[in-house]
């Protein structure tokens, strides 16, 4: 049987591909219904850090089952609601404890959003409600969090919709807005926001968000030493809340629980999603200050913000049993090491004329293709090169993460590796073997390596 649009109920994502059934997955692997097997080379969208079928998660899941499966977040809690705070809460960074618990990254994103706006209510300052955020980031896809994600592509459709929140360039070093080179640039991609926010207004502005590792729609972009810290003190400076989005960088990823602890700073909010389940059941958390909080029960009495499957007993069972694997298998400590080793082997892929650049962090790693290498010439949408590569590779059995339009708003060509942390070095190899055979499939140089 063929699974693909239009056929049967489904209304598939892709309208024009033919989807495999997967039947199990096991670590690092995914098998279909024809026996073929796929290293997940990217998690899903780097969503799976544990791996496939971890039998411990499964059990927990169904003992939080056979107690309650929901209650509502205004009317009860449960242990696992509890006890995950607990366990999470301990591994915060300083100044972060309080946690709402969501169900996806979009709806921690606009959680901090309405929490933002809400503060400064009860702070008696109603006119701050808008959020900067950057240019090529991505924070979801509902009409709040859209309205902060700087992907040219997926806010074109609908900007009629958006929020009028401004955006400012991210610290791109590779294709560095300004012309510039670190460290000579003092960083003047900081420094915009100063800028920004003196143009539009600091009465009119609440919060400023970033991903802390650039992530699906620039592709692991590290930013250089100092950026973060000089981010935190324009918004100390303009009493502005700083918002972290974790969703994909956090749970390990960079090899700290949150990727902005590599530069020691911590935010006002935190938000994080993915990784927190492993993708075993969906669950997101908006995190953030008791002082903060402190403000909406003094005026308000609550957070004027809710969803039905928030707080979600079963979720949050799953959550910390995952939190509790990584710690078990102390996949955290591993993760520095294992991403040296998949960054230097995934340059070994430079030798190919159309790999640009390789960059990341951790297991969140990306690999930007160019038409020229000397140039950064990037290639014309039309040719659409990263679907060619990603196709390639899941014929030769491995999944990968696109994106595209990070150049310019329209070119720019990448794809993400981000396994599971439970990866070994000899199954990273494996990853580098099939992309260095697709590479060869769809270059027309003929490259030896």
């Amino acid at each position: 049987m063929e699974f693909a649009y239009p056929k049967g109920h489904v209304f598939y994502r892709k309208l024009n591909r033919i989807y495999p059934l997967v039947t199990h997955g096991e670590g690092i692997y995914l098998y279909d219904e024809k026996g073929k097997r796929y290293i997940d080379g990217s998690g899903g969208a780097l969503v799976v850090n544990i791996g496939h079928g971890q039998k411990e998660i499964l059990q927990s899941m169904i003992e939080q089952m056979g107690q309650v499966g929901y209650v509502h977040g205004t009317q009860f809690t449960t242990h696992s609601i509890e006890e995950y705070a607990e366990a999470l809460g301990s591994i915060l960074p300083k100044g972060l404890e309080k946690i709402y618990f969501l169900s996806g990254g979009s709806e921690s994103v606009e959680a901090a959003i309405k929490f933002a706006r809400q503060y400064f209510l009860d702070s008696g300052h109603a006119q701050r409600w808008r959020v900067v955020a950057r240019w090529h980031s991505y924070h979801g896809n509902t009409l709040g969090a859209l309205s902060l994600t700087g992907r040219i592509g997926m806010r074109k459709p609908y900007l009629p919709l958006l929020n009028d929140f401004p955006h400012f360039s991210p610290p791109y070093c590779y294709r560095c807005p300004y012309n510039l080179s670190y460290p000579q640039c003092e960083l003047e991609c900081a420094k915009a926001l100063e800028y920004l926010i003196q143009m539009e207004g600091v009465e009119t502005i609440s919060a400023v968000i970033l991903e802390p590792v650039g992530g699906a729609t620039i592709g692991a972009l590290v930013p250089p030493e100092g950026y973060l810290k000089l981010i935190r003190e324009i918004c100390n400076r303009f009493e502005i809340l700083l918002i972290d989005d974790e969703v994909m960088t956090g749970m390990g990823r960079t090899g700290r629980w949150f990727a902005i602890e590599h530069w020691n700073v911590s935010p006002d909010i935190m938000i994080l999603g993915k990784g927190m389940s492993g993708g075993y059941f969906p669950i997101s958390a908006m995190i953030t200050r008791r002082e903060l909080v402190d403000r909406l029960k003094e005026r308000t009495g609550g957070f004027v913000h809710g969803h039905t499957f928030s707080h979600h007993p079963v979720a949050c069972a799953v959550g910390l049993a995952v939190l509790r694997y990584i710690q078990e298998k102390r996949l955290i400590e591993k993760c520095p090491s294992k991403g040296d080793y998949l960054l230097k082997r995934l340059q070994e892929l430079e030798r190919f004329p159309f790999v640009g650049n390789v960059r990341g962090k951790g297991l969140m790693t990306a690999i930007e293709f160019v038409k020229d290498q000397k140039t950064k010439e990037p290639f014309p949408r039309t040719d659409r090169f990263t679907e060619k590569v990603i196709d390639k590779a899941f014929e030769n059995g491995l999944v990968l993460y696109p994106g595209t339009g990070f150049v310019d708003g329209v070119n720019g060509d990448m794809a993400m590796v981000g396994p599971p942390l439970i990866i070994e070095e000899t199954q990273i190899d494996e990853i580098i073997e099939i992309l260095k055979k697709t590479f060869k499939q769809i270059s027309d140089f003929g490259i030896e390596i």
